[in-house]
């Protein structure tokens, strides 16, 4: 009975928490005049930039039609209205040119290219915002500017020598830990599973891990080298909630103890330092003491994506693990 108490504590504040995000963004991000999405708010919601960002468009139609699909609360006409508007916004102005196959990086708010990154990230949420936007409302022209072919490899796999080689970022290695659980639990693979936990999840995180001040670093070097990148000790919004996901993902398979102990630390520290009540949304970079770094809610890159992403999935594994309790 306790442990089924905990987990609908969890619940009950997770599920609350993705409303007021929400809330948050439907209320300030979207373009009513142009279509589209701004990213750049300041802590209340003001937008300070006009600028769009084209991953952050991409990701948050991906979004929006998910919750629609996925949560039924969520499944509400003026939702699916803003993401099929940020779809058309994306297909109206993703690419410089009609005949482009390269996405912009930023546009302008009606939609000029500013950049061109040589990456393939504005492709890949390009791609993933048409694939859901097709799977919600059906229409052909979605499924059609989502099929492409993506592929990036390096040429022999070694490490490579010196700082470079020696790089880690502990939010990625735990968020290619839950993509590898997923991999081995849909393919009953139990060794892939155990390597995610053992070496994707719980390695990075306890070396990751601030043991001063709580929280996961953002670099780190391997061999415990000084990191050379000014930012490695600000804690960041997005490895925190890549680790949630990926402990209670992990905990509904295995129920090995360590992961979900491990939860309530992340959650702890998540819901003290990044999530602001007065206002909704998180806030996205903390020092390395967790205090407010950076007050915006938005920018070039935190969007409406990871924090209703990690509160999304939270509250359905959390559902699934309360109905084993019961049952």
């Amino acid at each position: 009975m306790a442990e089924k108490n905990r987990l609908q504590q969890w619940r009950d504040r997770i599920s609350s928490e993705l409303d007021k995000v929400m809330g948050f963004w439907t209320q300030y991000s979207e373009d009513k005049e142009y279509g589209g999405f701004f990213t750049c708010l300041s802590r209340d919601g003001a937008v300070y930039d006009d600028l769009k960002y084209i991953w952050l468009q991409g990701r948050q139609v991906w979004m929006y039609c998910r919750l629609y699909r996925k949560v039924p609360r969520f499944h509400r006409e003026e939702l699916l209205n803003s993401a099929v508007a940020g779809g058309e916004f994306l297909i109206a102005h993703a690419r410089p040119s009609s005949d482009s196959l390269k996405c912009a990086f930023v546009v302008t708010r009606d939609g000029r290219a500013v950049k061109v990154q040589r990456t393939i990230f504005s492709e890949c949420f390009y791609i993933m915002a048409m694939d859901e936007l097709w799977r919600t409302t059906h229409e052909e022209k979605y499924k059609r500017n989502g099929q492409a072919v993506l592929e990036n490899v390096t040429e022999d796999g070694k490490e490579l020598p010196g700082c470079t080689g020696r790089h880690q970022n502990p939010g990625h290695a735990i968020e290619a830990g839950w993509f590898l659980l997923r991999r081995a639990f849909s393919n009953m693979d139990c060794n892939l599973g155990k390597i995610a936990v053992e070496k994707f999840v719980l390695l990075p995180f306890e070396s990751g891990w601030d043991k001063e001040y709580g929280g996961l670093f953002s670099f780190q070097d391997v061999d415990g080298h000084c990191p050379t990148q000014l930012e490695w000790s600000m804690k960041l919004w997005w490895p925190h909630t890549e680790a949630l996901i990926a402990f209670l993902l992990g905990y509904m398979e295995t129920k090995d103890p360590r992961l979900l102990n491990n939860f309530q630390k992340v959650y702890d520290y998540t819901f003290t330092r990044f999530s602001d009540p007065e206002h909704g949304e998180w806030f996205g970079y903390l020092t390395q003491e967790g205090k407010v770094a950076l007050s915006i809610k938005g920018g070039p890159f935190k969007g409406c994506f990871h924090v209703p992403r990690c509160l999304y999935m939270c509250e359905e594994i959390l559902t699934k693990l309360i109905e084993e309790e019961e049952g």
